[in-house]
């Protein structure tokens, strides 16, 4: 069941897509396809190779859909909210600045210091992870970090990453780089991360909680 689920995880990740199999008190299997993440609940009742063969009829569906979530998140959260114009304070890799910005100017002055620090942090941790990505990008995400398109090897980092340590940008960039040798978070991808960073532990706990997770 295990190799299945896996088998299943990798489909869905090909298309930016994370699996969440949790098991509650609900009658029936439920599906949730939210921005890169399918939620499913299962009942306590149901084995766990029963859950694996619903899932496995739901992965087309969702990678079908997927687009049409992610657009629809995106109108949402390019809806005018009135707030822009507001100043606010800024951080710039952990530091507060002298200078305030409305959330528009905040997110293109990251968007800036991010892409400045990108092929410089690539070109230090491609090495040490032992691949390269083809393609790197900012993105504006509110449910994760970084993601990666294993098939594509195409590498995202959310634009809010410069309001954290330089070294909180720094593990992301290993955690989706490890994403190329193992597509998902088993035992092996975690050691990788490891044998890459050692002290990643310090700036995965330091996002834990945020505004953003991991893919």
């Amino acid at each position: 069941m295990e190799i299945r689920l896996d088998t299943i995880r990798q489909q869905l990740a090909q298309a930016d897509i994370e699996l969440h199999i949790s098991k509650k008190r609900v009658k029936n299997i439920n599906f949730r396809l939210k921005p890169h993440v399918l939620m499913v609940s299962v009942p306590l009742h149901i084995s766990d190779s029963q859950a694996a063969d619903a899932v496995a009829r739901r992965v087309s569906w969702a990678i079908n859909h997927h687009p049409q979530v992610l657009e629809q998140h995106q109108r949402k959260q390019s809806a005018p909210s009135g707030l822009t114009t507001s100043k606010n304070p800024v951080y710039l890799w952990g530091t507060e600045q002298t200078f305030m910005l409305s959330h528009d100017e905040k997110m293109a002055y990251y968007r800036q210091q991010l892409s400045d620090v990108m092929p410089s942090l690539f070109e230090k941790w491609q090495p040490i992870v032992g691949v390269h990505a083809n393609e790197i990008r900012v993105k504006k995400m509110h449910t994760r970090w970084g993601s990666c398109n294993t098939r594509a090897k195409r590498i995202w980092l959310s634009v809010y990453l410069p309001a954290y340590p330089i070294e909180c940008t720094e593990y992301v960039i290993v955690h989706e780089l490890c994403h190329l040798h193992h597509a998902n978070h088993s035992p092996a991808f975690w050691q990788t991360v490891a044998s890459a960073m050692p002290d990643y532990r310090q700036w995965h706990n330091i996002l834990a909680g945020k505004r953003g997770q991991l893919d």
